[in-house]
């Protein structure tokens, strides 16, 4: 992986540089999906996807410094690749992007303070996420009205035996459903 000359440190540099990663990234797995499925050989080491700040997109063997300059992406994903049906293997490609883009963020924003952070998570949560483009699921958005822990959503709190806390909420368990 190509080393980093200048750091981002404000968050709309960060949020820039996750951009251009994320952008790497979904075209590897949407636009180039047949290139980038060759380069994931399973006779091949453990290879890792990586989305470089120029939007470009890489396939390779992880960092061998340790520890590495940034967080490293999932390694071996190649090996999944004949094992599973291809659709499925591209979306944990795409949940294993995501948590890669979001740890490189928080990395680079380690100097950032709470209010920073804040702004820093919700610019990227503006986003949809590379699983969502992948699988081309709609985010579903939030109602802005609504409080999380208001009685109209159908939440209570109860305390167990223990004294402890458990939520039962009728929005979680149709989530599951």
């Amino acid at each position: 992986m190509a080393s980093i000359s200048s750091s981002p440190r404000s968050v709309e540099e960060i949020f820039k540089d996750y951009n251009a990663r994320r952008a790497g990234i979904v075209r590897a797995l949407t636009d180039d999906v047949d290139e980038f499925y060759n380069l994931c050989d399973p006779e091949k080491e453990n290879l890792c996807l990586y989305g470089h700040p120029n939007e470009i997109w890489e396939v390779n063997l992880p960092a061998e410094e340790v520890p590495p300059e940034l967080p490293e992406p999932a390694l071996g994903i190649n090996f999944a690749r004949d094992g599973m049906n291809r659709r499925d293997w591209l979306s944990l490609v795409a949940v294993h992007s995501d948590c890669w883009l979001l740890s490189v963020s928080f990395y680079f924003g380690a100097q950032l303070n709470r209010n920073e952070r804040k702004r820093l998570f919700s610019l990227i949560n503006e986003l949809p996420t590379v699983f969502e483009v992948v699988t081309e699921r709609k985010p579903i958005k939030d109602n802005p009205s609504a409080d999380s822990g208001s009685k109209s959503r159908g939440s209570s709190i109860k305390r167990s035996s223990d004294g402890q806390a458990k939520s039962t909420s009728k929005l979680a368990d149709e989530s599951y459903e």
